[in-house]
């Protein structure tokens, strides 16, 4: 028989609580990793779904895997709305109350999907990670943000800083625009904005802009004048969350373990900083030696091209890295190998190198999707029999795929061997991504890649963390863990855990006003 009890959730002192208070019509949170953005989000709805009947709110992520990977919307929402009375429906990725208040999850993956909410009305539109959407995709569900349930139509989102992104225009005002950090004494501030020939006036009081709005005498009788909405935003980062350090200690470090950009925005919570040459790669960050130890386990990857050098043309290189990785987790970075050439020499390229390199070194390749791709893979498959050949595909963008070899050569675990080729490899990773040739770049992030065949990314080592965050707060077994490349960024996470001795303390987030 269930017990009859009263569930009480609260947020964090705080960024969460502040954003949970928000009177704004527009509240934006975070601005930073694991400042407890997807907690603060999915409680928000709770103030009023169990009580105000007919009650609706919207998440939107951009796509659907988005919404159901492991520690996403979908997993936080089944930590806190059962115990104040929802009941899920999976398939239909909803949950609902017995007096008809429902929340919703669901995409806008493409910039039309928004016209499949005409007609909607809609209490509450949560956005998550409002970077991933378009302006058009935010601005025309603020006209489906309408509701006669009693509650006035709001809107809350979160995200992190992208300086390139038009929410970061949409924020500057918040933003410090030397540092790219928030304004402290701005948080949470409320501004008013309207839309005057398409273009966004901003005041910090409403009845400045109600010049430019319709007047009462030129409405319908019974209508009341539309008014400016209004609009902040609560800026966290990791340290506005205890109750995920206490969970995972580790978690700040390896915030700390990205590349520095990454670093930047996802630890600093900088708006401005962008892609440029010398932040993914410094020569002094790598020892050059003469010696290199012998039992190493060897790759030579190649980024491919296929287009021969002319008087006319700037074409890409083929460019082989051979990576090695010692006993002790260390890479030594062996030779490098590139050339402009037509099909049948890049062959020859290819072949001859795997000679000199010898049976135990494994060759690596990208695969193209497609037919095309699957071709040009059997070929050189067939073309380098009697060698070990992967060909692979590679996924995401090549800022992400480089991140983890920028992260070991920050940290000093790469060594470069001595050699000719080291002039030539320096300047095209130093002047990533700013060159108009990177070919080196993808051949380290795919060598890399191929020596820790689990780690194909910091996307898929953050998805790991998040499954088992999420086992761990469902109370479920977790499962055995993997065994990590030695050297891997997750070897090195899984080293600085051991070492810790916090012991994981229980967590309860929730919003005031939810009983």
């Amino acid at each position: 028989m269930m017990s009859s009890s009263t569930a009480t959730i609260s947020g964090q002192p705080g960024p969460q609580t502040e954003f949970l208070r928000s009177p704004a019509d527009i509240c934006i949170y975070g601005g930073a990793a694991g400042g407890g953005k997807t907690v603060g989000l999915i409680l928000e709805p709770l103030r009023h779904v169990g009580r105000i009947a007919n009650f609706t709110a919207v998440f939107f992520r951009r796509t659907t895997p988005q919404i159901t990977n492991p520690g996403g919307l979908w997993d936080e929402s089944q930590n806190f709305y059962p115990q104040l009375g929802g009941s899920s429906r999976l398939g239909a990725r909803e949950w609902r109350w017995s007096r008809g208040g429902k929340i919703k999850f669901t995409h806008l993956q493409f910039d039309s999907t928004v016209y499949d909410w005409q007609g909607a009305q809609i209490a509450l539109i949560c956005f998550d990670e409002l970077t991933h959407f378009t302006a058009h995709q935010f601005f025309y569900m603020v006209s489906r943000n309408r509701s006669t349930c009693g509650v006035r139509p709001y809107i809350r989102a979160t995200c992190n800083p992208d300086a390139d992104s038009w929410v970061a225009g949409f924020l500057a005002w918040w933003i410090d625009p030397e540092s790219g950090l928030p304004i402290p004494e701005r948080a949470g501030v409320l501004r008013y904005y309207i839309r005057v020939a398409d273009k966004i006036e901003w005041s910090d009081r409403p009845e400045d802009l109600m010049q430019h709005l319709p007047q009462s005498e030129d409405l319908p009788p019974g209508i009341d004048p539309p008014r400016p909405i209004s609009v902040t935003f609560v800026p966290a980062t990791v340290f506005d969350n205890p109750a995920l350090l206490r969970v995972n200690p580790e978690y700040f470090t390896w915030l700390l373990s990205l590349p520095l950009l990454e670093r930047e925005r996802l630890l600093g919570g900088n708006w401005k900083i962008r892609p440029a040459a010398g932040l993914y790669f410094k020569r002094e960050w790598c020892a050059v030696v003469d010696e290199v130890p012998a039992d190493l386990d060897v790759v030579r990857y190649w980024d491919l091209a296929a287009t021969e050098k002319t008087e006319f043309n700037d074409p890409d290189w083929t460019v082989g890295i051979k990576l090695g990785r010692d006993t002790n987790g260390g890479y030594w970075l062996l030779d490098m190998v590139r050339g402009r050439a037509n099909p049948g020499d890049v062959d020859r390229l290819l072949l001859n190198t795997a000679t000199q390199d010898g049976n135990r070194v494994h060759i690596g390749f990208g695969k193209d999707p497609g037919q095309a791709g699957k071709t040009q893979a059997f070929h050189l498959v067939r073309a380098l029999s009697g060698f070990t050949v992967t060909p692979a595909p590679e996924s995401g963008d090549k800022l992400t795929r480089f991140g983890p070899f920028s992260s070991q050569c920050r940290a000093g675990n790469v060594k470069i061997r001595r050699g000719s080729w080291n002039e030539e490899l320096f300047r095209v990773l130093e002047g990533f991504p700013d060159l108009a040739h990177d070919d080196e770049v993808d051949a380290c992030s795919g060598a890399l890649e191929m020596l820790n065949p689990r780690m194909n990314s910091w996307g898929f080592y953050e998805l790991t963390r998040q499954r088992v965050q999420a086992a761990e707060r469902r109370g479920e077994p977790q499962p055995v863990p993997p065994i990590w490349a030695p050297g891997s960024m997750e070897w090195l996470a899984e080293q600085e855990k051991a070492r810790s001795t916090t012991t994981p303390a229980s967590v309860s987030h929730t919003p005031p006003d939810v009983e």
